[in-house]
């Protein structure tokens, strides 16, 4: 996905979007939005869980069963939908997740297939009260949810989604097929400009999609169907293998309630809402509070521990002094302040606190014109990758727990992740560069031009980053680099100009969807740099339509030239590190395939199944002097 998509949130919004709930509800976002997050741990944060070696992610095959409810170990304390907690649970009234959401974003709806990018910004809990068809573990494997088990034909365009029966809404009617034909068809429907609606276009587009959400077809040509009450069918374009993995985002709506108030803004008043998820909504006051309890109807498998969720709108500058107060359980990365990560850094009991995860995948990488002198020459690219120490600058600039080392695009537990296995190509290795440019006629720097490194509005952490780097180049290879940090709409206006305006700069990208095709495509020759490799593209594209399971090695071979033929050097994958109350607990924060042991995208969601697994211990009491009201 280009990021020329100019309502697309600041990629650090969509995974984390669900990360921390779906307020932030956007997996999506990817190549940047508006400015990033300008805080970022101090040096001296503890270091994170060190992410181990990893085979290749293989993807999961969809399921043919639903997976039974977790089960709690032995306990004494059962909550409204019968769950028993586990032994070392707090009582049942101590059993709310109470967490900020910022009071001057837009908060519209509760519900993802009405908004994503007014769903109460970063740290906002949202996507409780509609099963979504799949939803993700915290390894990031498709799970079935709402759709017990599907399949597709040997087309790859044609899938069938076979629904929960047991599944109703909390008004008694039961959650059909209907439901999520109606569910998709609003999505489409340019009277309501869905503002995620770009997602469900290619690759793999829904078919149909782009001329009903331009108005050029009637609704009722929608890709999605229902065969029969409990058998949906979605029709994409192209093979979409991924089609599983991007439906975590299609709450669904009921179809009686779109049909009654003409659109899905029901889901934001407690009067009007009905639900078919885990959650219900009881209150919505989008600048003070928002409450959702556990839904007694739920039918479901996804069954949650917690019994209440408030959120407290707050000021991001105030939200770490209330978490100080014990006014609720966590503050996430993105709404900590500099100094709040300071004072943390220096607290032995708070450091401790601090949990990590992936986030949206993001990796941070320099980028050349590659159909253009000097960067034209693939032995200059490849001398630039080897001037880049990663390892100094994580422990200086970045601090461990805000970034890994990145040798190459994508990041450890991602599907296809071939970390460990492509870290030689582009490895620090300055006489190895001096050797490649004196190779291209460069020796020493001499007749190489000045550089300029363009940044996309980047705070002052990156910044540093970049100017470290610079310094690097012209010690290092005698090349003299200034560096320029540019206005977001500058910055992208230059970089998709065709041809590109932009000779050299540093620049990060995270992902809309679990898939390689989603990352690798940003390298296509249609994508937003100017590296065209027909062989990338041939097996990129082949293995972006496959449902052979071979794909995902056709995805680490494409990966593997991408590195070696260097249009861009990869520096550092971010994480995201969030701050919890010692009583906030639950297998979701066991260490994940990566070895990151935060509350993993998507978060505390429908989408998730962490819901199933997070609860509050018998600790809480120490910290809370009554419970949550």
């Amino acid at each position: 996905m280009t990021d020329d998509r100019k309502a697309r949130l600041n990629r650090r919004t969509f995974l984390r979007a669900a990360a921390i709930g779906i307020g932030s509800a956007a997996l999506a976002a990817c190549g940047g939005g508006t400015a990033p997050a300008p805080t970022q741990p101090p040096a001296t944060l503890p270091s994170p869980t060190t992410v181990p070696t990893l085979a290749p992610v293989q993807p999961t095959p969809p399921p043919t069963a639903a997976p039974a409810p977790t089960v709690a170990p032995a306990g004494t304390v059962k909550n409204s939908l019968g769950v028993t907690l586990p032994e070392n649970a707090a009582p049942l009234e101590h059993q709310t997740f109470v967490v900020y959401f910022d009071i001057t974003a837009d908060f519209t709806s509760p519900n993802q297939m009405e908004t994503i990018y007014k769903s109460g910004g970063f740290g906002s809990i949202t996507t409780l009260t509609g099963d979504t068809l799949v939803r993700l573990n915290k390894d990031f494997q498709v799970q079935p949810a709402a759709a017990l088990s599907w399949s597709s034909d040997e087309t790859g365009k044609v899938w069938t989604f076979n629904l929960d029966p047991n599944l109703v809404w909390s008004d008694g009617t039961p959650v059909t097929a209907e439901d999520f034909v109606a569910t998709f068809r609003y999505a489409a429907d340019p009277k309501h400009a869905w503002d995620f609606a770009w997602y469900y276009s290619a690759p793999g587009a829904i078919k149909n999609w782009d001329k009903c959400v331009a108005g050029e077809l009637p609704l009722e040509e929608l890709g999605v169907t229902a065969k029969d009450k409990h058998t949906l069918v979605i029709e994409t374009e192209t093979p979409a293998p991924f089609l599983p993995a991007k439906l975590v985002y299609s709450e669904v709506l009921s179809a009686a309630k779109l049909k009654e108030y003409g659109s899905g803004l029901y889901t934001a008043d407690p009067e009007k809402a009905i639900s078919c998820g885990p959650y219900i909504l009881k209150e919505f006051k989008p600048r003070e509070r928002v409450v959702f309890e556990i839904n007694p109807t739920y039918k479901g498998t996804n069954r949650p521990r917690i019994e209440r969720v408030i959120q407290i709108a707050a000021r991001p500058e105030a939200m770490f002094a209330g978490y100080q107060a014990g006014e609720v359980d966590r503050v996430t990365g993105e709404q900590l302040q500099t100094a709040d990560n300071e004072i943390i850094a220096r607290d032995p009991e708070l450091s401790k606190q601090v949990r990590l995860t992936a986030g949206d995948f993001r990796t941070d990488y320099l980028f050349f014109d590659c159909q253009n002198p000097p960067f034209n020459d693939v032995r200059v690219r490849k001398a630039f990758s080897h001037i880049v120490d990663r390892d100094t600058l994580i422990k200086t600039i970045i601090t461990p727990m805000q970034g890994i080392p990145a040798y190459s695009f994508l990041m450890p537990g991602f599907p296809a992740s071939n970390s460990e296995g492509l870290k030689d190509i582009q490895r620090y290795d300055p006489e190895r560069g001096r050797a490649l440019l004196k190779e291209a006629g460069y020796e020493g720097g001499k007749g190489f031009p000045k550089l300029t490194m363009w940044l996309r509005n980047e705070p002052p952490i990156r910044q540093a980053l970049a100017a470290a780097i610079a310094a690097a180049i012209t010690q290092e290879y005698g090349i003299e680099v200034e560096v320029s940090n540019k206005d977001f709409k500058t910055f992208m206006d230059a970089l998709n100009a065709k041809p590109t305006q932009i000779q050299f700069g540093m620049v990060s990208y995270g992902i809309d969807f679990l898939d390689p095709s989603n990352m690798l495509g940003v390298w296509l020759s249609t994508g937003r740099h100017n590296w065209f490799n027909k062989k990338f593209d041939e097996m990129v594209l082949a293995a972006s339509e496959s449902t052979d399971p071979s794909r995902i090695q056709i995805f680490q071979e494409a990966e593997r030239l991408l590195c070696e033929e260097a249009p861009a050097v990869f520096i550092y994958h971010r994480t995201v590190a969030d701050i919890y109350k010692p009583y906030v607990v639950g297998e979701c924060f066991e260490p994940n395939i990566a070895g990151f042991s935060g509350l993993q995208w998507p978060g505390f969601t429908s989408m998730s199944d962490s819901l199933q697994t997070l609860y509050m211990s018998n600790e809480v009491t120490k910290y809370r002097k009554a419970p949550p009201r």
